[in-house]
């Protein structure tokens, strides 16, 4: 499977901190945001990965970023010179994405909580067609919404309607076969000028090939479309991080924790981190680590409710849309 990191949109509601700057480069505490949604595809094993964002934006993506080989990862970068719908990823991803499946994450959105890896991974083997997240929401009329029957089937998707039939907003995290990038080719844009995601899922519903995973109970979903909201995120983060002692997101971490680097690679991106909380975390990590790993994905019993390398609390995911 092939990943793709959604990071163009204007940020309109977050200026002027946008005025010169993508949103997804702001930091939500301690990280960049775009380290949250790039968790998300390492998580569910995906190295192979498009950042997707407008031209003037792209030398900061890879100057943070680089090519991923630090993190056992390949990193690829893209234009996207207007702002086009979500769905124009598929178009503008077509070689990345070649013959493959294909998991979709926007830039801006963060997802976290008990077991989320291996429930990724799970849906990634599975996948048959088109996998979307479904969360409840109070205000499910600001977002995609999905209508389901009482065994959980999906009926139909409908985009900021002003009765929703449900409570169940469709995330920012969609996983499809090689058939979505045929599908993107064939869409007319809305009324906004935009190709709509919307119009995807719906074509894999008619299809009878759409699933719905709801996250539920133990999840947390944060927009931080506005500032206030972005303020909440970090201060959310925060309060896990200092009282767990433990990092979310953190992209050395979880590139350790799924076997894409070895503990003496760590050791090296520790050293890159040297004098700062962050490196000193990394540092610790890599002290208790056993040296004769690396790892082959087996997380240790206090990790095995969630592989991200947190304990068993129950966190976050966030989904955060301009």
């Amino acid at each position: 499977m092939k990943g793709i990191i959604m990071a163009g949109g204007s940020g309109r509601r977050l200026m002027p901190l946008t005025g010169v700057l993508s949103k997804q480069l702001l930091p939500v505490y301690n990280k960049p945001m775009i380290y949250y949604p790039l968790s998300v595809l390492m998580l569910a094993g995906v190295r192979d990965i498009l950042i997707v964002s407008a031209p003037d934006q792209l030398p900061l993506f890879r100057a943070l970023l680089g090519d991923g080989s630090r993190l056992g990862l390949r990193l690829d970068y893209a234009e996207q010179k207007r702002p086009g719908g979500i769905a124009e990823a598929f178009l503008v991803g077509a070689d990345h994405i070649g013959d493959d499946s294909v998991s979709l994450v926007l830039g801006d959105n963060l997802f976290h909580g008990p077991g989320f890896s291996a429930l990724l991974r799970d849906r990634a083997e599975r996948l048959d067609g088109c996998t979307i997240f479904g969360y409840p929401v109070r205000d499910p009329q600001r977002y995609g919404v999905a209508e389901v029957a009482d065994d959980g089937k999906l009926l139909g998707i409908e985009e900021k309607p002003a009765r929703p039939r449900s409570e169940l907003a469709v995330t920012g995290l969609y996983m499809y076969d090689n058939d979505v990038v045929e599908i993107a080719r064939w869409l007319t844009p809305s009324a906004r000028g935009e190709l709509e995601i919307t119009d995807i899922n719906r074509e894999y519903l008619e299809r009878g090939r759409a699933e719905l995973v709801q996250l539920g109970r133990g999840f947390v979903w944060l927009d931080t479309g506005t500032h206030d909201a972005l303020l909440e995120a970090g201060q959310y983060v925060q309060i896990l991080e200092q009282r767990q002692s433990v990092r979310i997101a953190c992209l050395e971490e979880i590139a350790y924790r799924m076997g894409f680097v070895t503990v003496e690679q760590l050791r090296e991106l520790a050293a890159k981190h040297e004098q700062t909380e962050y490196g000193t975390y990394l540092k610790d990590l890599a002290d208790r680590a056993r040296v004769s790993e690396p790892v082959s994905y087996a997380p240790p019993p206090d990790l095995a409710a969630d592989p991200s390398g947190l304990p068993h609390t129950p966190l976050h995911a966030g989904a955060m849309r301009s």
